[in-house]
């Protein structure tokens, strides 16, 4: 068998998928993007052409390799999310020529299903509320939200940190005891306004707390994580095994969130799940983005041991033919063969757009530019 075809498609919202065919008929999809980039990705991934047209795509271990250390200049977010939607759609079509799901061949399954969360939506602190309640009538146990909208000052005011500790204290009170609450503080935070925040959060017994500072500095996040007993998280602008050493190595966090999207892929992300695990660190896969992703993440859920729990913004409704579905707030493992979703064509070319999206600009109010 071998590779015959490469087609990008820009799909909205903000997607981009993969499609990667053969010359016998078989064929796989990825999700390669860097969330306002995807046109960069998209050329990234052509300029891989070369070397992918007419390689047998059952060997997913050597061309990874060959594409990351194929060229002088290795890793980086545009480079590494390339390769991982290759990967994703490599590893869809070895299962769909083996008609078996990807946990299988990779030694799976190590459970049933994968416990899911939900973002907390709406324009107001009671609606967020109301939808969340709704939400844990339809079985959800696990929510992520933010401490606050808006930008963050390198020191902010006692109001702003008040306006944050009440805003989570009512969403806490409102959840029951069996329902988990995690926060997002999105790298927006200077070390020292970080630890000022969690620990007027540590009340709320919060699950973890998603990149309290930006991930560029580990010693930063060793500071946090050694100033609180909630757990850190990170992990969603790392990429491969080797950006996540460090923060293993130094403890840096307990809870490991690779973007498969980003991070390399099935292959790779496998791998830092193995790191992780020396470290009892468990992996909580990024995915803000679409339903490829997704089953890719199920696959890591169903074939590694520390798997903690899966983010989720799109069910594939429209994408896929048959959409995922949640029951109890779990994804069942696919059971189809490869990634075990089928692709809807039609309707993904229905909703391609130009691939222009970009992130948003924030600003403080003295006008100087800060994280989103």
């Amino acid at each position: 068998m071998k590779i015959t075809k490469m087609e990008s498609f820009f799909v909205k919202p903000r997607w981009h998928f993969l499609k990667i065919s053969t010359d016998e008929g078989i064929c796989g999809w990825g999700e390669p993007i860097v969330e306002g980039r995807a046109r960069t990705v998209a050329m990234a991934v052509k300029e891989f052409e070369p070397v992918l047209i007419g390689q047998n795509p059952l060997e997913v271990e050597r061309i990874w390799t060959e594409c990351y250390r194929g060229t002088f200049y290795r890793g980086g977010p545009v480079l590494v999310s390339a390769i991982s939607g290759i990967d994703q759609a490599l590893w869809d079509i070895k299962g769909k020529y083996h008609n078996t799901p990807v946990y299988k061949l990779l030694g799976g399954p190590t459970r049933a299903r994968a416990r899911t969360y939900a973002h907390m939506r709406g324009s107001s602190l009671d609606e967020i509320i109301a939808n969340a309640k709704k939400s844990v009538e339809e079985g959800f146990t696990l929510f992520k939200t933010g401490p606050a909208g808006g930008p963050v000052r390198p020191l902010d005011t006692v109001e702003m940190i008040d306006n944050a500790v009440e805003r989570v204290g009512r969403i806490r009170e409102a959840l029951p005891k069996n329902v988990d609450l995690a926060l997002d503080f999105h790298g927006r935070f200077t070390p020292a306004m970080s630890i000022r925040m969690i620990r007027e959060l540590e009340q709320f017994k919060l699950m973890f707390i998603e990149e309290p500072v930006q991930c560029e500095n580990v010693d930063a996040l060793v500071t946090v994580a050694r100033s609180t007993c909630i757990p850190i998280a990170t992990g969603e602008r790392l990429f491969t095994r080797w950006g996540f050493r460090e923060v293993l190595e130094k403890q840096a966090a307990f809870v490991l969130q690779p973007d498969i999207c980003h991070a390399g892929g099935i292959t790779e992300v496998r791998k830092i799940a193995a790191m992780a695990e020396v470290y009892y660190a468990q992996i909580a896969p990024h995915n803000p983005l679409g339903p490829i992703s997704l089953a890719a993440g199920l696959q890591i859920a169903g074939s590694i041991p520390n798997f903690l729990c899966q983010e989720q913004v799109s069910l594939g409704d429209g994408y896929l033919k048959t959409p995922f579905k949640i029951r109890d707030g779990h994804l069942d493992l696919p059971e189809g063969p490869g990634l075990g979703i089928e692709v809807d064509e039609d309707y993904v070319k229905s909703m391609e757009y130009p691939g222009d999206w970009d992130s948003p600009r924030i600003y403080n109010d003295d006008g100087a530019f800060t994280e989103w």
